[in-house]
């Protein structure tokens, strides 16, 4: 989530998380039918896990229009996009536009690429892993397990779930990694190109800013949560976090191009990753080579789309979870915008988007310089995975209110034909994507 104050001196950035792209939908479908999709989620604290039932996806991938749509996205403006789309048996790979500005090499879909947020539901996999073997419990107090981690009471209320649905209060780490966002500028993202931060140093950014309410008083987004879900795992298994989840999730998924890099450079094919933030860094800057310590359990991990819809398809599938610990992962506190409208449900690392065609499940994710999509139907048979290699393109009015753009709605139509299948349409007017519901931006002048 962003924070943005406007002031004479201009952008004050107060705070940034990696979650990125999340979505909200105006829509109509190819027929009149009535929607029949989950209800709405239980009070917080309590939860739901609703079945995702709804309006039948048309079956079949239509390759003309995912084609289509995609080369919109590239129109738009974006410089790269690659994205893989499943139904059952049947798949498709695309991808439209350059990985390298200066060269003009073009994206293909097979690229391995940062995907930030994403990272959090192999986590969260990883703990609930634990929770079936009976080393944690879901609703024990932290401090139970990392004494000396979180100070006195504050540690004795804050609960395991509370870290996973991000429930638990303590703040985003990004501020006191990269200070000089706090001062409107982005010299931080430079600086720190290639520091080495430990697990601690970022847990202890999170537990020195203010709070963003009471254990278990609301949902807000902080990386701090699954950079503590690490030193948590660490503990009770007796080793590294990134090996653990290498072993245990990454190669039990049979996933083949996923990994916690070991170096700052991505191991294989790649795009570059521009980040403009907001139009502060223009021309867009190039941070695919990057120490990505700051992100670790909260969002290091490098894959692949195709690598992405085999991931959620196995967890769906039940291959990576027994089933009480996958619906406790399903389980999902309501995540809401300025005016109490719900954008999306979030479970333990894993969150509910809700279309007309039905209830979709997976995450988003956002590092400098790229951007990353993954859905999948309760069933795993209808999916899409999306990366996108430059972030913040958005800018701001003369009142400091950040606009939506072309390419917003174009990744939007995109995922809508993805998952809601042949004759899919959107409807005239509104704006099918909206970037960062989950945390409106908020602007003071």
């Amino acid at each position: 989530m962003t924070f943005v104050r406007r002031s004479n001196r201009g952008l004050t950035i107060v705070g940034l998380g990696m979650s990125a792209v999340l979505m909200t939908w105006a829509v109509a479908p190819a027929a009149p039918a009535a929607v029949t999709g989950p209800g709405p989620a239980a009070e917080l604290g309590a939860g739901s896990a609703p079945s995702g039932a709804g309006q039948a996806v048309p079956a079949g991938i239509d390759r003309q229009a995912l084609r289509r749509t995609l080369a919109e996205i590239r129109r738009a403006g974006m410089y790269g996009v690659y994205s893989s789309v499943r139904d059952g048996d049947a798949s498709w790979d695309g991808a439209a536009g350059v990985a390298d500005v200066r060269t003009g090499r073009p994206v293909h879909s097979g690229m391995l690429h940062r995907v930030g947020s994403v990272t959090k539901t192999f986590v969260a996999v990883a703990i609930l892993q634990q929770v079936e073997r009976g080393l944690i419990e879901l609703d024990a107090p932290v401090a139970r397990y990392l004494p000396d981690l979180i100070p006195a009471e504050r540690g004795q209320k804050i609960t395991v779930r509370m870290l996973l649905n991000h429930t638990s209060g303590i703040a985003d780490y990004i501020g006191g990694a990269f200070p000089s966002l706090l001062r409107g500028t982005t010299e931080s993202l430079d600086d720190n190109r290639f520091r080495a931060f430990r697990p601690e140093e970022l847990v202890g950014f999170g537990l020195a800013a203010p709070p963003t309410g009471e254990p278990g008083q609301h949902w807000s987004y902080s990386n701090t949560n699954y950079i503590i879900a690490g030193l948590l795992l660490e503990k009770v298994t007796g080793t590294p976090a990134e090996s653990y989840i290498t072993r245990q999730v990454i190669r039990r998924a049979g996933l083949r191009d996923t990994s916690f890099p070991a170096t700052p450079i991505i191991p294989g094919p790649h795009s570059k990753a521009y980040e403009s933030f907001y139009g502060l860094i223009d021309p867009p800057r190039d941070y695919s080579v990057y120490n990505m310590s700051w992100a670790g359990t909260a969002g290091a991990i490098v894959s692949t789309t195709g690598d992405l819809d085999r991931f959620y398809r196995e967890l769906l599938g039940g291959r990576l979870l027994k089933p009480a610990q996958l619906a406790q992962m399903q389980t999902t506190v309501p995540v809401t915008d300025g005016q109490g409208n719900v954008m999306v449900n979030y479970g333990l690392g894993i969150y509910a988007e809700d279309l007309p065609c039905g209830r979709f499940w997976g995450h988003d994710g956002a590092v400098w310089g790229t951007g990353t999509i993954s859905l999948s139907a309760p069933d795993g048979r209808r999916q899409i995975s999306l990366g996108i290699n430059l972030m913040k393109y958005q800018r701001f009015d003369a009142n400091g209110v950040l606009q939506p753009h072309p390419i917003d709605d174009a990744l939007g139509t995109h995922i809508f034909q993805a998952l809601c299948g042949p004759g899919a349409t959107l409807s005239k007017g509104g704006h099918p994507f909206r970037p960062f519901p989950t945390q409106q931006t908020l602007v003071k002048r």
